[in-house]
C-alpha cells in the first residue's frame, strides 16, 4: 500500500469520471465538450461519460450520432454518452442501436442507459409504466442501466408540506426517503430481470445499506458517490446559497450519519465508483431572486482528484467536519476513478501511467483559474494538494 507523504510523486492512469454533462448540444453557454475535455485534462480525466439531459435529450439514434459527431472534434478526451428514455419509443431506439449491426462503432461510444426515476435537470423523468421495460431491455441485450434514483411521489408530498422558502428547502424537498423508496426499487427490478444495475450519486446512509445487502444476496448493482456528497452538507447552503443546489441534495450534518456513511462505504467496497456528476449552470442562472427556482447541478470534473488526494495526504480540503477521520488510499482513488468505472461502463480505457501528481505542491482552488466554461466551483478558497501534470 503506498503512503502518500511529502515529496511523493504520483504516477497514475487518466482518469475516469463516469458521469458528467457538458450541456453541447443545446447548453453551449454553460460548458462545451471543449471546455469540458480542457477542465477534465486540467483534472487528470482523460476519460469520461456524458449524460442524456442536453437539447435535444439523446433519446433517438440521430441524437447520439450527432453527439458522437461532436465529439470527433474534441481531440485530447475520449467521451462515451449515455442513451436516455422518457417513452417506450426511446427503449426501440435503443434496441436498434444495440442490434443493428450497422450501428456498430456508434455503439461502442454509447456507455448505456440512463434513467430519471424522477425529473432533474432537463425534464427527463422516464414514465413510470415503462420503467421495468427498460430494466428488461437492459437485461436482455446487456446493456448497463445507470439509474437517477429519487422518487416521484415522496419528492412531491414533501414539496407540499413545505413550510418554509429558503435555499435549505431543497434538501426537504428531495429527502433521503426519496432516494431509498427508488433504490429499493431498482434492487427489486434488478433482481427480477438479472439487469447490470448502476445506482448513481449515491446520497444517503439506508440507500447504501440496501445496495450493501443486495451485493451480498448477488445482486448485479453498482453504485456510485460525488464529491460534492463526500464533502459538502447542508450547513453549506449559508455561505454557498444556490451554488450548492443539485439533485440530490446535500444532506445534514446531524450526527454526520450521511456523510460518514458514504466515507465509510468507500472503505467497505459498497461504493464501486467516484465521479463528479459535473453539471454547470451559469452564475447568473445560479444568483436568480429566488434561490429555489435556480437550476441543479455544481461543475466538479476538475476538482475531483485534487479534493480525494488532499484525503489521501491526510489532510481535510475544506473545513473541518466535527468528529470526522475519513480515510483514502491512493489505491482506493485508483479503484473508484479508474479499475472500476472502466469495467462496469465496458470503456476500454488504457491503464498506461498518463498523470504525474506532487503531493508536495499545496494549491488553493478558485474558479477563475478553473478551465471549466462556467468560472465557479463550490469549493472555492479550499486549500488542496497534488499539483497534476500530464505525461508525454
Amino acid at each position: 500500500m503506498m503512503t502518500p507523504s511529502k515529496g511523493t510523486r504520483l504516477r497514475l492512469p487518466g482518469l475516469i469520471d463516469c458521469h458528467v454533462h457538458f450541456r453541447e448540444p443545446g447548453g453551449e453557454q454553460k460548458e462545451t465538450m471543449a471546455t469540458g475535455a480542457r477542465s477534465a485534462r486540467a483534472g487528470g480525466v482523460f476519460t469520461v461519460c456524458d449524460m442524456p439531459n442536453t437539447s435535444p435529450p439523446t433519446v433517438t439514434v440521430k441524437a447520439l450520432e450527432d453527439k458522437v459527431r461532436r465529439a470527433e472534434q474534441v481531440k485530447n478526451c475520449d467521451i462515451h454518452f449515455f442513451f436516455g428514455a422518457t417513452k417506450q419509443e426511446h427503449l426501440g431506439e435503443l434496441r436498434q442501436l444495440w442490434t443493428n449491426e450497422k450501428m456498430k462503432n456508434l455503439k461502442e461510444k454509447c456507455a448505456g442507459l440512463k434513467i430519471y426515476m424522477d425529473h432533474s435537470t432537463g425534464d427527463q423523468g422516464i414514465e413510470e409504466s415503462i420503467i421495468a421495460d427498460a430494466f428488461k431491455l437492459c437485461a436482455e441485450l446487456s446493456i448497463p442501466l445507470i439509474a437517477h434514483c429519487e422518487d416521484p411521489e415522496i419528492n412531491r408530498r414533501a414539496t407540499e408540506e413545505l413550510k418554509t422558502k429558503d435555499i435549505t428547502a431543497h434538501s426537504l424537498m428531495r429527502p433521503p426517503e426519496s432516494e431509498e423508496r427508488a433504490v429499493t426499487r431498482a434492487i427489486e427490478l434488478a433482481s427480477q430481470y438479472g439487469t447490470r444495475a448502476h445506482a448513481t450519486h449515491i446520497s444517503s446512509r439506508d440507500a447504501l445499506t440496501l445496495i450493501r445487502t443486495a451485493k451480498a444476496n448477488n445482486v448485479n448493482i453498482t453504485c456510485d458517490v460525488t464529491p460534492h456528497h463526500l464533502f459538502l452538507t447542508i450547513e453549506d447552503y449559508m455561505k454557498l446559497g444556490a451554488l450548492a443546489k443539485m439533485n440530490p441534495p446535500l444532506r445534514s450534518i446531524r450526527s454526520t450519519e450521511h456523510q460518514s456513511a458514504l466515507w465509510a462505504a468507500i472503505v467497505d467496497g459498497t461504493i464501486d465508483c467516484i465521479a463528479s456528476d459535473h453539471a454547470p449552470h451559469t452564475l447568473a442562472e445560479k444568483q436568480t431572486a429566488d434561490p429555489l427556482k435556480a437550476p441543479s447541478g455544481v461543475p466538479g470534473v476538475e476538482t475531483m482528484l485534487p479534493l480525494l488526494l488532499t484525503v489521501a495526504a491526510g489532510k481535510w480540503p475544506g473545513a473541518k467536519l466535527r468528529d470526522s477521520d475519513f480515510k483514502l488510499r491512493i489505491e482506493d482513488i485508483v479503484r473508484l476513478c479508474f479499475t472500476n468505472p472502466n469495467h462496469i461502463f465496458s470503456l476500454g480505457a488504457s491503464s498506461e501511467e498518463r498523470v504525474s501528481v506532487d503531493l508536495s505542491d499545496e494549491w488553493i482552488i478558485r474558479g477563475k483559474d478553473l478551465h471549466s466554461k462556467c468560472g465557479w466551483t463550490p469549493y472555492e478558497g479550499w486549500k488542496v494538494v497534488g499539483k497534476i501534470t500530464l505525461l508525454p
